[in-house]
């Protein structure tokens, strides 16, 4: 996958690109791929993604700094759209979207349908930008410090940058035209465990930043209570063992159970896709993930 991506960015016809491969400390053969190419290759001892990150932008030459993963192939002209918007001195970082990379699982095609709906409410200005396709001016990752190497998730290292982005003052553009190739994990555990560390890392995030306890922009109170929901009914499975309390449990777990049915249905009806209901499941087992997550996340880092 590596090699696919370095030819995808190799082939954008873009004026003045640098091209950095970050290699942390991969044992998938990501060092042999990459010393095939003509370019910046830094190895460092595994560090995790907020460090690779770091050490990416540092050693760019350049004014903007793009960002991405190796399960992402950009569009070709991801890059020309994005850089549009710094023409506005305002703005600090501009990022895009996702297409489906490998639609033949079922697993992706779910959570890209869930994605690209919400996606497609964001207004131009946002407040969050995911940085597996997201361009950030280096003077602005030299003002804010870069990703904070604190956490070890992609998701909140990115939500953590950018509240401090906009705690700066900056503004930040979203543009679904600018598009990358995401290749999901078509695995339901490894999504479930993606999700836990979610949960888990939230924590962390809600503590580092208290004024932004709902979380980022197409996030709702119901998505920020449901994890917390679906921890109380794992708290409480003693209840269903005395009769007093049974039903008030059944009643609970009804309740969190209709809680996962509006968005799939209204996916399933704007896409004309039925199986996008099949997205009830999975997002009934994603809020017991996040819920099991937060706990731990309280246990490491309090409250």
């Amino acid at each position: 996958m590596v090699g696919r991506v370095i030819e995808a960015y190799r082939a954008i016809d873009y004026p003045d690109m640098e091209l950095i491969i970050v290699d942390d400390g991969s044992t998938d053969g990501t060092n042999n791929i990459a010393s095939r190419y003509n370019l910046k290759i830094i190895h460092q001892e595994k560090s995790g993604l907020a460090k690779a990150r770091n050490t990416g932008w540092r050693a760019a030459s350049g004014d903007i700094c793009y960002f991405t993963i190796a399960d992402c192939l950009p569009l070709s002209d991801v890059i020309t759209i994005l850089t549009k918007y710094f023409k506005d001195e305002k703005v600090a970082a501009a990022g895009g979207t996702s297409d489906l990379g490998n639609p033949q699982y079922l697993l992706p095609r779910l959570i890209h349908s869930e994605t690209s709906y919400l996606h497609r409410q964001l207004p131009e200005k946002v407040d969050f930008l995911v940085s597996n396709n997201i361009a950030i001016r280096k003077k602005v990752l030299e003002q804010i410090g870069g990703f904070n190497e604190e956490y070890e998730t992609s998701v909140s290292a990115d939500n953590d940058l950018c509240f401090r982005i906009n705690k700066a003052g900056w503004d930040m553009a979203f543009d679904i035209r600018a598009s990358t190739l995401h290749f999901f994990d078509s695995s339901l555990w490894n999504y479930m465990v993606q999700q836990y560390d979610y949960g888990k890392w939230r924590v962390k995030l809600f503590i580092d930043h208290k004024d932004r306890m709902t979380g980022e922009y197409y996030a709702n109170l119901l998505e920020f209570f449901m994890p917390v929901f679906a921890l109380m009914l794992l708290v409480e499975i003693p209840l269903i063992f005395f009769e007093p309390t049974k039903m008030f449990y059944i009643y609970a777990l009804i309740i969190y159970t209709i809680m996962q049915f509006p968005r799939p249905i209204i996916i399933a009806i704007k896409t004309g896709r039925i199986e996008n209901i099949l997205l009830i499941p999975v997002t009934f087992l994603r809020g017991i993930a996040r819920g099991l997550g937060i706990a731990s996340g309280i246990l490491k880092f309090g409250i």
